[in-house]
């Protein structure tokens, strides 16, 4: 841009001169004052487009590093939301392998044989504790039961016999 500036400044300053040098006689010497003036308005005219172009483009562009940031800040809580949501599955993976209660061994032989993948009632009841949809919902599991990782069954078991005791498990715990 500066040397958009500097040579309107040049011209700006060398043209009327040059036309004045050139009339020579009164009319002469008013059409150059009218063309110079239009000379200039035309030039501070370009100038001032040019220099908002210029600003539009640089508020783009800080526009655009602003959203690339914004956008770089999401992507850093969302990994960190990740990790911390492995560590605490992990954690629960921990715990439940450690409370794994012998009354909830036998729960778990009795209902399915210990698998966590079974699917038994016509498909009503899934997983190693065979739980309904309801009964895993309300201790905090989402999705399908037979699909949640073992630890995740166990842990849940184990809320919901603290909760209830055996009296969700009626054939089993009885």
């Amino acid at each position: 841009m500066w040397k958009l500036l500097v040579a309107a400044s040049v011209a700006m300053a060398t043209a009327p001169m040059a036309l004045a040098y050139a009339a020579t006689d009164e009319n002469d010497a008013a059409s150059v004052d009218v063309r110079v003036s239009t000379v200039v308005e035309r030039t501070a005219k370009e100038l001032r487009e040019e220099g908002e172009r210029q600003l539009r483009a640089a508020a783009k562009r800080a526009e655009q590093r602003a959203e690339a940031a914004r956008a770089r800040r999401r992507a850093e809580r969302r990994a960190a939301a990740r990790a911390e949501a492995a560590r605490a599955r992990k954690q629960a993976a921990r715990t439940a392998v450690q409370a794994v209660s012998p009354a909830l061994e036998a729960i778990a032989a009795c209902e399915s044989g210990g698998n966590p993948g079974a699917i038994g009632g016509g498909g009503a009841y899934r997983g190693k504790y065979q739980f309904d949809y309801a009964t895993w919902a309300s201790v905090g599991g989402s999705g399908d039961p037979a699909a949640a990782p073992e630890a995740e069954q166990d842990s849940r078991a184990a809320a919901l016999y603290a909760r209830t005791g055996g009296s969700a498990w009626p054939v089993c715990a009885g």
